[in-house]
């Protein structure tokens, strides 16, 4: 389903829905049409239909369900990165296992919440998703896969580089982490590149999917 070309919305973030389940789908393109800076432009009930209508319509943001018909969320989305690398993609999930949230850094999903979350959160990360910030809601990072054992060869961080590895679990940009902890941008962006050789990580929604995974990262309650 695509919405028609509304003139004088240019500037508007444009979105793709991405669900199988209908009704929450059009509930959720009805909400982000009333917000005057956001305007979904589709929805997607497939994997294969997100991946035609991200084609054809290049959406700016995709909000996208983990669990699909036809294929999994993940997979759909490195499918549409491949092609189109500056989509942000926004995934929802009732599954908060790890290893998603690892699989989905991965192939550079840039923000990770739960489906049951609230709908200010959601338009708040979707406006984020745009300038770039990496988002995961700190309830997904207190799951535990159910691991045969302990991960071995857990990597030591500074106390200066959990500080700074805490807050870019909270989604703070390099800027805000800066401020907060008074140290320079480039001093800030020095520990970040650090943080990521010790993770073995290619983006900062990936190490923080390593930490929570090695269990660097303190559960949440």
């Amino acid at each position: 389903m695509v919405d028609g070309e509304d003139e004088g919305c240019a500037a508007r973030t444009t979105i793709l829905v991405v669900d199988d389940h209908t009704t929450f789908a059009e509930l959720l393109s009805g909400a982000l049409e009333q917000e005057l800076d956001l305007r979904p432009v589709g929805i997607a009930g497939d994997a294969e239909s997100a991946v035609a209508l991200c084609r054809a319509l290049r959406p700016d943001v995709v909000v996208m369900d983990h669990h699909l018909a036809g294929g999994s969320g993940v997979a759909a989305s490195a499918r549409i990165l491949a092609e189109l690398p500056r989509t942000r993609i926004v995934m929802l999930t009732g599954d908060p296992a790890p290893h998603v949230l690892q699989a989905a850094a991965e192939v550079g999903v840039c923000a990770f919440l739960p489906k049951d979350g609230s709908l200010a959160a959601l338009l708040g990360t979707v406006r984020a998703a745009r300038c770039g910030t990496m988002v995961v809601h700190p309830s997904l990072l207190c799951a535990r896969a159910a691991d045969p054992g302990p991960p071995a060869g857990v990597p030591v961080l500074t106390r200066r580089e959990m500080q700074i590895l805490r807050l870019m679990a909270e989604g703070h940009s390099v800027g805000q982490n800066a401020r907060l902890l008074s140290i320079t941008p480039n001093t800030c962006r020095g520990y970040v590149k650090t943080i990521l050789a010790k993770l073995d990580a290619h983006s900062q929604l990936e190490a923080v999917a390593a930490a929570s995974r090695l269990g660097l990262l303190p559960e949440r309650r």
